[in-house]
């Protein structure tokens, strides 16, 4: 495992879809905790989330570990917020439709 997650401390862009779906365990806190310490000011994290920025703190569980979690990845972080229905919504709308796009 800890070569694992050595592994994700080298990566130069850590993709984390479906941010915080569900709570985290002790330990995927801590295992967190270590990729986004080893990470930091170093390497590039993107988060996607549907869970707005004001829950993670709640989702992430305990309160110490929370605070050091997003100290390290809220901390020169850019934040964008996309608007609209899901593009799979539109997507789906459109094949009923019969009008089904390619892409």
């Amino acid at each position: 495992m800890r070569t694992k997650l050595a592994s994700l401390a080298r990566v130069d862009l850590l993709v984390l879809d479906d941010w915080l779906l569900a709570p985290l365990s002790d330990l995927e806190r801590r295992d967190l905790l270590e990729v986004v310490d080893d990470r930091y000011e170093k390497r590039s994290t993107l988060i996607c989330a549907q869970l707005p920025l004001e829950h993670w703190h709640d989702a992430i569980g305990d309160p110490t570990m929370a605070d050091a979690i997003l100290d390290r990845l809220v901390h020169n972080a850019y934040r964008l917020n996309l608007e609209g229905e899901s593009m799979r919504k539109a997507r789906g709308l459109a094949q009923t439709d019969g009008n089904i796009d390619p892409s």
